[in-house]
C-alpha cells in the first residue's frame, strides 16, 4: 500500500489534488484508515493517477477526467474525449485571438481594417454551403440568424447556422492570407453565393473569398457576389457544442439514410403533435432496437426507463439528412432532453445538432 504522499510524488499530483479526487469520487483510496483517516493506495492506482494528473495539466474539466477513467481500458473512447478537448482548446485560442484583434481596432481606430483572402476548392466550398443553409433562422424578430457565420482560421473557413432549434456547422480548407476574421453573411447573399459556385463547374476548380471593411465578396471563373456583412454578433455557438461533443455519447448509431428516409416519411409512420416555440409540429419518436440500432418508437408504446426515447421535429430531421449528403450517416442520442446530432462518418467538421421535442 502507498500514503497519499508516495502516491503524490509517483504521480505527480499535489496531496491537496488527491484529496480532492478522492472528494470528487474520481480518485478514490482503496483504503482510509477510521481511525486515523490516513488514505492509502495500492500499487495498480498510480497509472490512474498518472492519467488524471496529464489530464489536469492539460485543463481536463472534472467530468472528462471522471469519464477518461471510467473508460481508460477503451482507447477509442478515450481518443474521442481527447480530441474533443484539443478542439476545445483550439477554440478557445482562436476566439482570443479575433478578440484581440477586434480590441487592436479599438485601441486604433484610425488603422486601416485588414484584408483576408481565401483560396478554396469550389466543390468544397458548395458542399459547406449545402451543409448548413438549412439551419439559417427566419424569425424577422431575430436577425441575428439570418445568416451564415464565415469564420476564418488558420488553414479554412468554418461555417456556422442556427435558428435556435437546430444549429449546423460545416468547413472549407483552403489557402488563407490575412488575419482570422468572422462576417456573417446575409440568407440572400448565401443563396446567390451558392448559385455562383454552380457556374465555375468544368471551368475552375478554384473560388476566391475576400473579407474586408464588413464585405464579403467571392468570385469564381471571372464572376463574383459581394454583399455587406450583417452587423450583428453571431450567438456564442461554441457553448452548445462543447457541452455536447464534449464527452461520449450513449448511443452513437451508423443510419442507413434512404432507409431511415423511407421510415419516417411513411405512411404509417407514427407521430406525434406537439407544440414547440409556439408552433406546433409533427414529432418522430426515435429509440434504440436491441442490436444496438435506431428506430422509430410508436407513441402508444410502453416507455421503460431504461430506454432511449428522444422526440424530435420530424422535418428539421429530415432537413438534417439531406444536408449530411452520405448515404451513410452516424446519429448520436444520449437522452429525451440532450440534442441529438447527425454527423457524417468521413468529416468530423460537419455536422448538425437539433434540439429534442419533450414528449
Amino acid at each position: 500500500m502507498r500514503s497519499i504522499g508516495e502516491l503524490a510524488r509517483a504521480s505527480g499530483l499535489t496531496v491537496s489534488a488527491l484529496r480532492f479526487y478522492d472528494r470528487s469520487g474520481v480518485l478514490v483510496p482503496a483504503l482510509v484508515d477510521p481511525a486515523t483517516g490516513y488514505r492509502w493506495y495500492t500499487d495498480d492506482q498510480v497509472a490512474p493517477a498518472r492519467l488524471v494528473a496529464g489530464l489536469r495539466r492539460v485543463g481536463m474539466p472534472l467530468a472528462g477526467i471522471a469519464e477518461a477513467l471510467r473508460h481508460r481500458h477503451e482507447p477509442a473512447v478515450v481518443h474521442r474525449l481527447l480530441d474533443a478537448h484539443l478542439r476545445r482548446l483550439e477554440d478557445g485560442l482562436a476566439d482570443a485571438r479575433r478578440e484581440l484583434s477586434r480590441i487592436r481596432t479599438l485601441v486604433d481606430p484610425e488603422e486601416i481594417p485588414m484584408t483576408t483572402r481565401l483560396v478554396l476548392d469550389r466543390g468544397d466550398l458548395a458542399a459547406a454551403v449545402d451543409a448548413v443553409r438549412f439551419a439559417v433562422g427566419t424569425d424577422p424578430d431575430l436577425p441575428v440568424l439570418a445568416g451564415v457565420l464565415l469564420e476564418v482560421e488558420a488553414d479554412g473557413v468554418r461555417l456556422v447556422a442556427t435558428d435556435r432549434h437546430r444549429l449546423a456547422v460545416a468547413r472549407a480548407a483552403g489557402k488563407v492570407d490575412g488575419p482570422e476574421v468572422r462576417a456573417l453573411l446575409p440568407a440572400d447573399a448565401v443563396d446567390e453565393l451558392r448559385g455562383l459556385l454552380d457556374t465555375g463547374v468544368g471551368i475552375t476548380p478554384e473560388a476566391h473569398l475576400t473579407i474586408a471593411h464588413d464585405r464579403v465578396e467571392v468570385s469564381v471563373a471571372g464572376r463574383a457576389v459581394a454583399a455587406a456583412a450583417l452587423p450583428y454578433d453571431f450567438p456564442d455557438y461554441r457553448r452548445l457544442l462543447h457541452g455536447h461533443v464534449g464527452g461520449v455519447p450513449a448511443y452513437r448509431i451508423p443510419v442507413d439514410v434512404v432507409a431511415l428516409r423511407g421510415a419516417l416519411t411513411a405512411e404509417d409512420t407514427p407521430l406525434l403533435l406537439r407544440e414547440y416555440a409556439g408552433v406546433p409540429v409533427m414529432v418522430t419518436v426515435l429509440g434504440v432496437d436491441g442490436r444496438g440500432g435506431l428506430r422509430v418508437v410508436q407513441p402508444a408504446e410502453a416507455a421503460d426507463p431504461d430506454t432511449v426515447r428522444v422526440g424530435v421535429n420530424r422535418e428539421y430531421l429530415l432537413d438534417a439528412l439531406d444536408a449530411g449528403d452520405r448515404g451513410q450517416l452516424v446519429m448520436e442520442l444520449d437522452g429525451p432532453i440532450t440534442p441529438l446530432a447527425v454527423r457524417r462518418p468521413d468529416d468530423a467538421d460537419a455536422f448538425s445538432i437539433l434540439m429534442p421535442i419533450r414528449l
